[in-house]
């Protein structure tokens, strides 16, 4: 076994008993810890205490 290569990607469908069972876990897994990050993102997105900005710009004096 080498490296996987696109045209294995029917791999998956000779996967049988535990190894399935990986994948799939692998998957939730990531989705899982996506929506918990999502999540918390939003919750804790502290929009209301950013620190303004001065936007007045001078120009330099020319010598």
């Amino acid at each position: 076994m080498g490296e996987p290569r696109l045209e294995d990607i029917g791999d998956y469908d000779t996967l049988k008993g535990e190894k399935k069972k990986v994948v799939w876990a692998v998957i939730l897994a990531g989705l899982t810890i996506g929506v918990i990050y999502s999540i918390a993102y939003n919750m804790y997105d502290n929009k209301d205490e950013n620190i303004a900005q001065d936007k007045s710009y001078r120009v330099a004096p020319m010598k």
